[in-house]
């Protein structure tokens, strides 16, 4: 008997599967507005059978976007555009999520296939802010302006309107991007929070910043619906953030309400060479969380093949799975791992009524 192919319910919402599409960044938002891009691209995974969709790092404020072409939800005039994505993919059976982001100190930069180096001023750059004035090195070289009391508040209410605006826009699961070396991750990482003040040096002043953020948006988001967080759950470099910090830190979190740890690693330093990258390297992180913190997790890393995310899932080791890449490789790939793991007529009821009968 199989399992990746279950329903999973947590709070109101019931995913078909445990199958999700990972946030990926498109960088092809027109002032942060959503294209008939980011319908076609997240649209056809919901096609394709996914349980999950969900959407890729929207910024909460504009100086919070990585590149100029970043998804953004800072503003009203974000959420039609949103919404029609949103009613399509709910159409096609799967659930539209999306991930709220801050880039911190990794803003400001060049889309990927112009080279993700920092952008000058006269580029279409700005000034970036972070817990501390240290650049994130080599092509990322802006240093950002230390954060003051009165930024930290400012974007802990970016994060809550933002989470209001989601909901606006018939998002069902809401996702804190709180990894990747982005402004919460570099808040409780001691790599890049060199504060003297509330917000740095011990523990528990390093996570404050994301405690605070959690619990501000928590109080506009409806009990009913997902409230998720990722972190990145090892700096990967020697005195860096740990997976015993990341337990820690989710057994917070549950307190403060969060319902699924999406287990990431890495991306706070240009310089982290020590990570097992390899099938499932990341698989561990999912495992030990969802065992320790008691909550439930996503695990995300390499996994590619059907029978590979059938294990992870019969042996308890994570709720979810969220594929990436692979996904952009095939966005049929959870109907072909119907395919392969279960009946023809269940992959075939993974499809929209007019693929019926034809494949």
């Amino acid at each position: 008997m199989t399992h990746l192919f279950d329903p999973y319910k947590l709070k109101d919402i019931t995913l078909r599967n445990r199958i999700g599409l990972s946030p990926m960044c498109q960088y092809s938002s027109i002032d942060g507005v959503a294209t008939d891009w980011h319908l076609v691209n997240l649209g056809s995974r919901a096609v394709g059978g996914a349980g999950l969709i969900i959407a890729e790092a929207t910024a909460v404020e504009p100086r919070g976007r990585i590149s100029p072409q970043d998804a953004g939800i800072w503003a009203d005039k974000h959420i039609e555009p949103l919404h029609r994505i949103n009613k399509f993919i709910k159409d096609q059976g799967a659930v539209p999520a999306i991930q709220i982001a801050h880039a911190g100190r990794k803003a400001s930069t060049a889309r990927p296939w112009e080279g993700s180096q920092s952008l000058k001023d006269d580029e279409e750059g700005w000034e970036t802010i972070a817990p501390s004035a240290i650049a994130f090195g080599d092509e990322v070289w802006r240093t950002p302006k230390e954060m003051t009391l009165e930024d930290i508040k400012q974007v802990q209410n970016a994060f809550r309107t933002a989470a209001i605006r989601s909901l606006e826009a018939g998002y069902e699961w809401l996702e804190l991007h709180f990894a990747h070396g982005y402004l919460g991750h570099s808040f409780y990482s001691p790599l890049s929070n060199k504060r003297t003040d509330e917000y740095g040096g011990s523990f528990e002043n390093r996570i404050r910043f994301i405690i605070e953020t959690t619990r501000s948006a928590r109080e506009v988001w409806p009990e009913r619906l997902p409230f998720t967080a990722r972190l990145s759950c090892s700096d990967w470099v020697e005195g860096g953030w740990t997976i015993e910090d990341s337990v820690e830190l989710s057994k917070k979190l549950k307190s403060e309400g969060v319902d699924l740890i999406d287990c990431s690693s890495g991306f706070n330093t240009p310089d982290y060479k020590n990570y097992p990258f390899a099938p499932n390297w990341q698989v561990p992180f999912a495992e030990k969380i969802r065992n320790e913190a008691q909550i439930a997790t996503a695990a995300v890393g390499s996994i590619t093949e059907a029978t590979q995310a059938e294990q992870i899932i019969q042996s308890d080791r994570a709720d979810i799975i969220l594929l990436a890449t692979q996904m952009l490789r095939d966005p049929y790939w959870s109907y072909h791992a119907a395919l392969e793991l279960q009946t023809k007529d269940t992959a075939k009821a993974l499809l929209p009524v007019q693929y019926r009968g034809r494949v």
